[in-house]
């Protein structure tokens, strides 16, 4: 019985992960973060072209459900995705994306 309860909750922990991600401007920004490795919001701002309370906003979305962390450098905080893991996910999701488009081309 315990085992059941114990992936019920790594399903919906799971589920959330995945509903922090599931949205386009965070998919933006943890691709950007990807690709930059740290980055400041200033950075996302321009890399972007959103708003300061867009990016800031949905960075709190990310770091709330564990993917994005937060380092204070000074008066600055540098973001980075918090594991190798979901860098990974993020990796097949935009080269699954990448050869749809491709495929759809031909």
């Amino acid at each position: 019985m315990e085992d059941r309860r114990e992936k019920q909750r790594f399903l919906e922990e799971s589920a959330e992960i995945l509903k922090a991600i599931a949205h386009p401007i965070r998919l933006c920004i943890l691709d950007c973060l990807r690709n930059s490795g740290d980055c400041n919001v200033s950075h996302l701002i321009d890399k972007l072209g959103l708003p300061q309370s867009t990016v800031s906003r949905h960075l709190s979305r990310l770091r709330a459900s564990g993917v994005v962390e937060g380092t204070r450098s000074g008066l600055e905080v540098q973001y980075t995705i918090t594991n190798e893991e979901t860098k990974g996910i993020i990796d097949l999701l935009m080269t699954t994306l990448r050869e749809r488009k491709e495929n759809q081309s031909e």
